[in-house]
């Protein structure tokens, strides 16, 4: 299932991004997906690596083996029921019907990372576990008080012993009726302690019986019966979760548990994989329960997160902030338990302090006076410190415990929840990026394995639960790509669904005149441009604006003017480079005339002066942008490509269209006038300061040809996904369509991003409704505004993996053809959804889009709806390739992203009074500062209705 998203998202373009989005910023740390999929269909930036040298070859999985399309699928039962559907009048409430299923492209079979679950026949009884006193959030502590229990004589006395599965909090399942009243007493101590002590800390688990689970009523469900179609199945799909993760869950299992649905798991055939910086990548296994029709398939997928390396903590500090500049030890350390050497406790890090050895001095009563932590440590355990100089770690409860980093050490077997540094990501990915065929050997030698699945584990035998061990396949079809068109030329789209700007001029070129160059330098003096006069940089600006014309643009024949600066260095005391921000714009204020757009030469990868930038240009000087690195700029080898890469960008923001798709891809888009919507929301991350707002993005299409996506962008509610103020957005996004054709849209096809499963009925009973409104500031008196509205939403934070079945129909990874199209077998049973991979992945397993509609006025029918967001998902204008992401959606990533550059220092963690925790900070003093740091937004004349954010 979908996840709510945390971003930790932005930093500057790493060169060539211009045409090859790549993906989100960093890789699956919250153990979301199996292989690293870059996530849009580009390439890995400069320096991320992809696993070149030693990188484990891809192929087709299981090439050679039979693959029969499970038989549920071949009794035309899902069609009957599609028919039966017809019939039924729906609530204005309800999400629509499944119109029925695809039939175009060419027909294929494909493996699905699903397999089958035989349900028990009898009911399930559920019970709810309260814990007195009470622990709180302290997860840690309700898992051991259940493992004690678990091990506890009043455990066996009742039966519970593999009869029962619970969530280690409040929710217990099992087989058989329990006892009641249920009262478990469990004397508590922690891992590695003796036996408890008579006067110990004791908790008292009380399990009351809640309900019944009748599984009789998922079977209707799953066939499709109609009295069941509106049936609360999630009930039972939690309780099954709960079963399922029984054995990995329990020591026995050896699993740790990360989040909800994975499991990681130290051994020798997936060892982990060192990061650097103190951290080490761990694979594991997501496992979900999902219904299909006529079977309950549970969804198993290979999963990456980073843990802490066991060692000791000073050592491990220095090598994270070694990693990153500016890298801080409270965002390691926080939240870590460690293992104190002098007295051999085990506590949970709360804090780094401002404070070192040497510096902070506390009373002791039996030397009568006060000392310092390094004199108490060489005065009472006779420990001369090694490293005095470093902050002391905060391990106390209500009461403040300072010690020195070099007397812990950090404990086994804790995931890290924190922000990854740069190397960390880069690190990741390539430990990530697995081709499937290796993904799909460890789901099925490894998983079913680990999680209990293949070996029948007694957990799930006391409950009659068995699972198959063979992927589910379901057909699928290739979709056709589309043509590509330009003002002059059609490339031809290859077998990854891409194409060159060989030859080719933009479809609508724009003027560019008046334009400027800002050459930055920042201490890299290898690649910088050495002055405004070097004639490198001369000719490269001058090949540049060449390729402009070439391309279709309109170019002055002026060279354009050239600024230069020299930032200040980087220091601890401006971790966001505030000052080197200040000099960039008292440069770009001394050009002699405001240029029309300006070209940004960056000599590193400095992701606060990326940031900077953007803010400074989008927020206060309302100049379009465009940054680029001049390590890639000023190479020969490829220079030329490069130039066309940013020449994409130049042509958008300017006004420009630079492609489109083919009159006959595009021949729904022109019956009838329409508006193309793209909307998502992007949120604080680990890291930020408690209380930094998310950033919701509009985009909408304005000209027919729907090519220019300007945006509305504003700050709402921190972590809140719904739009907050969408009616006004949508609004502005309606005027602006209405001044550009001089008319109202009749259709609006909605692309949401980023909504949960258990969100999309949230969508449509508060965002349908603004969309509603803001169209209904627009009614006559000659007659209202009602234009049908259709609202898709885009799904990427899932585990379904698709794997060919035949070398034919697969790529040179193994991984499925673009434009590979999946509406039957692992999809809902009842509602109109499909999976769409458009574009060819290039490290990694892909992950397809899954496309949900929630709302349907238009009415599509299958075909109609597929063909056509596999078409959109060509016009992205900033690459010469498909994307895996429908256009609108994926521009509403970017937006999403340019603001979040607005907001860099809250999201770095830092604030305006000098703080800089991510748990610090009154929320009403951190609205105001986002605020002021936001101002207007993009408001001014220049920007507000270009595509300024690609």
């Amino acid at each position: 299932m979908s996840q709510q998203r945390g971003r930790g998202r932005g930093g500057p373009p790493g060169g060539g991004r211009g045409a090859s989005p790549s993906g989100r910023g960093s890789p699956d740390t919250r153990g979301r997906g199996g292989g690293y999929d870059r996530g849009r269909g580009g390439p890995p930036r400069g320096g991320f690596g992809g696993g070149r040298g030693g990188r484990e070859q891809g192929g087709v999985f299981q090439a050679n083996q039979p693959a029969p399309v499970d038989p549920r699928l071949l009794d035309k039962s899902q069609d009957a029921l599609v028919l039966a559907m017809k019939s039924i009048s729906l609530k204005t409430d309800e999400l629509p019907l499944r119109p029925g299923f695809g039939t175009s492209g060419r027909a294929i079979k494909l493996r699905a990372n699903f397999f089958p679950v035989q349900l028990p026949k009898g009911p399930l009884f559920e019970y709810d576990v309260t814990i007195s006193p009470d622990p709180k959030t302290m997860k840690r502590v309700k898992r051991r008080i259940f493992q004690l229990a678990e091990n506890s004589a009043d455990w066996a006395r009742f039966g519970l012993k593999n009869a029962v599965a619970h969530d280690h909090s409040a929710k217990l399942i099992s087989s058989k009726l329990l006892p009641q009243p249920l009262v478990i007493t469990v004397p508590f101590v922690e891992e590695d302690e003796g036996p408890p002590k008579p006067s110990g800390k004791e908790y008292v688990l009380t399990i009351e019986f809640a309900r019944n689970i009748d599984t009789s009523a998922l079977v209707k469900y799953l066939h499709g019966d109609a009295q069941y179609r509106d049936y609360d199945i999630m009930p039972i799909i939690s309780a099954l979760n709960v079963i399922l993760a029984a054995y990995p869950n329990r020591s026995a299992g050896n699993g740790i548990l990360v989040g909800r649905n994975r499991f990681f798991f130290r051994d020798t055939v997936l060892a982990p994989v060192p990061l650097g910086g103190g951290l080490e990548a761990w694979k594991g296994f997501y496992s979900s329960v999902r219904p299909a029709h006529n079977q309950l398939m549970v969804n198993v997928n290979v999963c990456t997160t980073a843990f802490y390396t066991p060692g000791n903590l000073a050592k491990a500090i220095g090598e994270f902030m070694g990693s990153t500049f500016g890298a801080r030890p409270n965002a390691f350390a926080k939240g870590v338990r460690v293992k104190a050497l002098h007295l051999g406790y085990k506590k949970t890090i709360k804090s780094v302090s401002n404070l070192n050895a040497r510096q902070h001095k506390f009373h002791v009563a039996e030397l009568n006076r006060e000392v310092t932590v390094e004199e108490y440590f060489r005065l009472k355990y006779k420990i001369t410190l090694k490293q005095p100089d470093l902050p002391l770690v905060d391990v106390g409860g209500m009461k403040q415990n300072l010690l020195p980093p070099e007397l812990c050490e950090i404990l086994p077997d804790q995931p890290f929840r924190g922000k990854l540094t740069d190397e960390h990501t880069a690190n990741m990915i390539t430990v990530a990026a697995k081709p499937p065929n290796i993904n799909a050997e460890n789901i099925v030698n490894h998983g079913l394995r680990q999680l209990g699945f293949s070996q029948a584990a007694p957990q799930l035998n006391a409950f009659g639960v068995s699972i198959g061990t063979q992927m589910t396949v379901v057909p699928g079809r290739i979709l056709q790509a589309p043509a590509i068109k330009y003002g002059q030329g059609g490339p031809n789209v290859d077998e990854r669904a891409s194409w060159n700007l060989r030859d080719v001029k933009f479809a609508k070129g724009a003027r560019l005149d008046g334009w400027g160059v800002l050459l930055i330098k920042d201490g890299n003096d290898r690649d910088e441009f050495v002055s405004t006069t070097d004639p490198a940089l001369l000719a490269t600006v001058r090949g540049f604006a060449q390729l402009c014309r070439k391309s279709g643009m309109s170019v002055d024949q002026k060279d354009p003017f050239v600024a230069k600066v020299d930032l200040p260095r980087k220091t601890s005391t401006d971790p966001t480079r505030a000052a080197a921000v200040a000099s960039i714009r008292a440069s770009l204020m001394s050009m002699p005339k405001k240029p029309s757009i300006v070209l940004v030469i960056l000599s590193t990868g400095d992701k606060h002066i990326y940031n900077g930038i953007k803010h400074l240009c989008d927020v206060h000087l309302d100049l379009a942008s465009v940054c680029v690195q001049s390590s890639k700029i000023r190479k020969e080898m490829g220079q030329l490509q490069y130039f066309a890469n940013v020449a994409l960008k130049f042509n958008m923001k300017l006004g420009g269209v630079n492609h489109s798709v083919s009159s006959s891809s595009m021949a729904w888009l022109k019956q009838s006038p329409t508006m193309l919507v793209g909307i998502d929301v992007t949120h604080p991350g680990p890291g930020s300061i408690k209380g930094t707002p998310s950033v919701a993005a509009v985009v909408a299409s304005c000209d027919v040809e729907c090519a220019q996506f300007p945006c509305s962008m504003e700050i709402q509610e921190t972590k809140k996904e719904m739009v907050t103020n969408l009616a006004k957005m949508m609004w502005e996004r309606l005027t602006l369509f209405k001044a550009r054709n001089k008319m109202l849209p009749k259709r609006i096809l909605v692309y949401r991003d980023g909504v949960s499963e258990g969100q999309f009925m949230i969508v449509v009973d508060e965002e349908l409704p603004a969309i509603r409104l803001a169209c209904k500031k627009f009614d006559s008196a000659q007659a209202p505004y009602r234009p049908k509205i259709t609202i898709v939403i885009c799904g990427k934070r899932h585990h379904t993996r698709f794997y060919p079945t035949e070398e034919a129909n697969a790529d040179r990874n193994g991984n499925p053809r673009p434009g590979t199209v999946v509406d039957r077998g692992v999809t809902a049973i009842y509602n109109f959804d499909f999976f769409l991979q458009a574009h060819g992945g290039l490290q990694g397993t892909t992950r397809p889009t899954h496309y949900y509609v929630v709302h349907d006025d238009i009415g599509f029918a299958a075909d109609e709806l597929q063909n056509l967001t596999n078409a959109v998902s060509y016009m992205f204008a900033r690459a010469t390739k498909a994307v895996s992401l429908v256009s609108p959606a994926y521009y509403a990533d970017l937006a999403c992203e340019r603001g979040r550059c607005y907001l860099h220092k809250l999201l770095s963690g830092q604030t305006n009074s000098g703080g800089s925790s991510a748990s610090g900070g009154d929320d009403d003093i951190v609205v105001r500062e986002a605020r002021e740091q936001w101002k207007s937004g993009v408001g001014g004349a220049n920007l507000k209705d270009t595509m300024f954010y690609l």
